[in-house]
């Protein structure tokens, strides 16, 4: 690789990293650049569906900026949600709030501001949780649906980049939260785990990317990790993509 195109590199990596930031969780500044959750085993919609009717008291935790949980189409009046990260707050208090949404700010999954009982089903997708509140809040043999994002998301790409990071998250996995939800009260409906390709087309795009998952790639800049981003490209040059790993997992749960 030449010394004009490394500089050029430089450049247009330099500028994603400039620009990285999020609106809610809308990731289509790179769209078309990469691929991931194309092929889950599971539809976390379509479970949804099977358990939702439109009388049910339901909450969404962690909605970000309320674009997944407006896409279900529940009545307002029986819908609810929580957010944490501040700027989502703001967005799901202009948007949420003025449709009749129950909308709270939360940043403690074990410290929800809801009364005992209240919902009949709480959904979260890639949030944070706590089996014990959430059990509290739900009514009898009420539902907790949730998608997550596991221990071993993005390790491979992470380990490009930053050979000593550490995982985030260690206990996300199936196995560990399955007991956890059953020592809290809960009978286990569904649960299952996938291990699938997320893919890159560009090195600019996984830049931007880093940036806004900065707690799976801590420490990341162009700058710091400069001579494996051209690693990377060389990848991406040789084979057309650069290939890692997501981990999710599903946990359907009834409040015994």
């Amino acid at each position: 690789m030449n010394t004009e195109r490394i500089n050029e590199l430089r450049k247009e990596w330099e500028a994603e990293e400039k620009i990285a930031h999020i609106h809610g969780w809308d990731f289509s500044h790179i769209h078309g650049r990469y691929e991931e959750e194309e092929d889950l085993p599971w539809d976390y919609e379509r479970i949804i569906a099977e358990y939702r009717t439109d009388d049910k008291k339901m909450l969404d935790f962690d909605t970000g900026g309320g674009e997944f949980l407006l896409s279900l189409k529940h009545p307002y009046e029986n819908t609810a949600a929580t957010e944490g990260f501040p700027p989502n707050v703001e967005l799901c208090k202009e948007i949420l709030l003025p449709l009749g949404i129950d909308f709270r700010a939360c940043d403690d999954a074990a410290n929800i501001p809801f009364e005992d009982d209240s919902f009949d089903l709480v959904i979260n997708r890639h949030g944070d949780f706590d089996p014990e509140e959430t059990h509290r809040i739900l009514k009898q043999n009420g539902l907790f649906i949730t998608e997550q994002v596991g221990a071993d998301n993005d390790r491979d790409l992470a380990e490009m980049v930053l050979p000593e990071v550490e995982a985030p998250f260690p206990e996300l996995k199936l196995s560990v939260q399955k007991e956890k939800f059953e020592k809290a009260g809960f009978e286990i409906i569904r649960a299952e785990e996938a291990y699938r390709p997320i893919r890159f087309y560009d090195i600019g795009a996984f830049v931007w990317f880093a940036h806004i998952i900065e707690w799976e790639f801590p420490g990341f800049s162009v700058d710091k990790c400069f001579d494996k981003l051209l690693e990377m490209q060389e990848t991406i040059d040789k084979n057309g993509v650069l290939e890692g790993t997501i981990h999710r997992y599903l946990i359907v749960a009834k409040k015994k």
